[in-house]
């Protein structure tokens, strides 16, 4: 099969689909494999490197779109991509559609075949392709979090992890999934004070078992949220419904119980965030100001730092990609009930039902969709 990566082009992201190992497997399997000139030149790789893997380098996105079978991306497509997809064309990329109303029609329309990461599933019901990404946001988070705490940076002016004769900061994390730990493991690193609130009992037994007394697990149907968000110098939002926009947790009103200049980094903002004053910000102009509380909500944070993010990234997706080139998507998808899963939009018809029920649309089973 013939495989094409453009290079990504919503602000300020640098990271790519595909590394040159990855391109130098898909090769070895015998696909060919087009890679936009410079496409991975912010991640630290160059045109040589993937020459050398045996990839074809294209001038431009254009060219890849017109001649690959397979896209394969890290970003959701933007219009003017959106555009370049021909009908029959697979997408294989993060695509948030839940939070993206207007891509949502580009991709019916396309009639193409669109394979999200985020909704890929395990036997366990967990995301394997977002985990890697959320484990980078969720680390970023506090690392973000505890610059802007900075009083340069508009915050309370306050070191998370305290000083002698200084308390340390209160880090309060909404959600105990992948984000949720990766923060806590920062959070507690950096010696700050930390609550993770989580629905599941179960799972704060397990975060407890990861961090000791280093951590205080709050049961979300059992704790006073308003006290612990007046507390907090630091709430970090990694609240995630699989393929669905986030739930709004923080309100309006709740915010105003907040420090002046307490930060809120919402890792959830690819899915529309779970702070009712979200709004997406860029790695450029990262955060913004509402009723004295500064805003972090960066929606595509592991750019910041391609290189890790590139690798850690193709190490969970690439074994689907090449099940995907090998076996073309109707074999791969029906073999696999949880790779099946990632298929959101098909055809002029959308597979997933978090998305259809947003947007209005009907919905068509994944499995009934693809024999067709």
């Amino acid at each position: 099969m013939k495989i094409g990566v453009p290079k990504e082009i919503k602000p300020q992201e640098n990271r790519i689909g595909l590394t040159p190992d990855s391109v130098k497997a898909l090769v070895s399997e015998g696909h060919e494999v087009l890679v936009e000139n410079n496409g991975g030149f912010e991640a630290g790789f160059d045109n040589d490197q993937y020459l050398k893997a045996g990839a074809k380098i294209a001038d431009t996105a254009a060219d890849i779109f017109n001649d690959a079978e397979i896209i394969v991306k890290v970003k959701e497509p933007q219009k003017v991509e959106v555009d370049m997809i021909r009908e029959n064309q697979i997408v294989y990329t993060y695509l948030h559609l839940a939070a993206a109303k207007e891509l949502t029609q580009g991709l019916i329309k396309s009639k193409s075949i669109n394979i999200a990461y985020e909704t890929v599933t395990d036997d366990n019901g967990r995301l394997p392709l977002l985990a890697p990404m959320s484990a980078v946001a969720g680390r970023m988070s506090v690392q973000a979090g505890a610059h802007c705490l900075e009083k340069n940076q508009k915050g309370r002016g306050v070191l998370l992890g305290g000083a002698p004769g200084g308390e340390p900061a209160n880090v309060l994390i909404l959600g105990g999934g992948v984000v949720g730990e990766n923060a806590a493991t920062i959070a507690t690193g950096m010696q700050a004070k930390v609550h993770i609130v989580d629905k599941s009992e179960e799972r704060l037994k397990q975060l407890v078992e990861i961090f000791g007394d280093k951590i205080i697990p709050e049961q979300s149907d059992k704790v006073d949220l308003n006290k612990l968000v007046a507390e907090a110098d630091l709430l970090v939002g990694g609240v995630l419904i699989p393929g669905a926009e986030a739930p709004k947790l923080i309100t309006k009103d709740m915010l105003k119980l907040m420090k002046r200049g307490s930060v809120i980094v919402d890792v959830a903002i690819d899915q529309g965030g779970c702070v009712e004053t979200s709004k997406p910000t860029t790695h450029r102009d990262p955060t913004y100001i509402v009723d004295d509380v500064v805003h972090y909500c960066v929606a595509n944070m592991p750019g910041g730092v391609p290189r890790t993010s590139t690798f850690a990234l193709n190490q969970a997706t690439l074994p689907y990609l090449v099940k995907l080139a090998n076996k073309g998507y109707q074999k791969a998808l029906s073999e696999d009930k949880n790779f099946l899963a990632g298929l959101n939009v098909h055809k002029g018809q959308v597979t997933y039902k978090a998305v259809a029920d947003v947007f209005g649309h009907d919905f068509v089973e994944p499995g009934e969709a693809i024999k067709h």
